[in-house]
C-alpha cells in the first residue's frame, strides 16, 4: 500500500508540472542581453515591457520605443516599432536598429533552460533578455 501511494503522490507531482506552461508576463521589464548572436554593447540598456492593453514598449539604448502586439499561447508578434529621435554614437544608432528589426520579426517566445525569456524569429537566433532588476 505504501509503494502504491508513493507512486501516486510522484504521478500526481509530474502531472501537475507538465500542465502548466510557463506564462510570459505582462507588466514586467525585461533587460535586452542579446540581439541575435551578437550581444549588446555594455554601456546600454536595451529593455522590453509588454503592457496589459497590448502595447509594448521600452528603451533601445538610445530611445524609447513603441509598439503594438500580439500575444497567443506561446506566439508573440509585434506591428512596426516607432521611436523617439534622439541621436546617438554610430554603433549605439546600429544597435538600436538591429533591435527595432528584430522586433518586427519575432513569430514566438520561449524560456531557456536557464530562465532567460527568448524572442525567436521564423528562422535564426532569438533575442535573449533577462528581467529587470527593480
Amino acid at each position: 500500500m505504501t509503494r502504491a501511494l508513493v507512486i501516486g503522490l510522484l504521478g500526481a507531482g509530474l502531472l501537475g508540472c507538465a500542465s502548466t506552461p510557463p506564462l510570459l508576463e505582462t507588466e514586467r521589464s525585461y533587460r535586452v542581453e542579446w540581439i541575435g548572436a551578437r550581444p549588446v554593447l555594455d554601456d546600454s540598456h536595451p529593455t522590453l515591457t509588454l503592457g496589459e492593453d497590448g502595447r509594448a514598449y521600452g528603451n533601445t539604448g538610445c530611445n524609447h520605443w513603441f509598439a503594438r502586439y500580439e500575444l497567443q499561447g506561446q506566439r508573440l508578434s509585434f506591428a512596426r516599432a516607432g521611436s523617439t529621435r534622439r541621436q546617438c554614437t554610430l554603433p549605439r544608432m546600429e544597435q538600436e536598429a538591429q533591435f527595432l528589426d528584430s522586433l518586427g520579426k519575432v513569430r514566438r517566445w520561449d524560456f531557456s533552460p536557464l530562465d532567460q525569456l527568448r524572442l525567436w524569429p521564423e528562422a535564426g537566433k532569438p533575442l535573449r533578455l533577462w528581467p529587470a532588476e527593480g
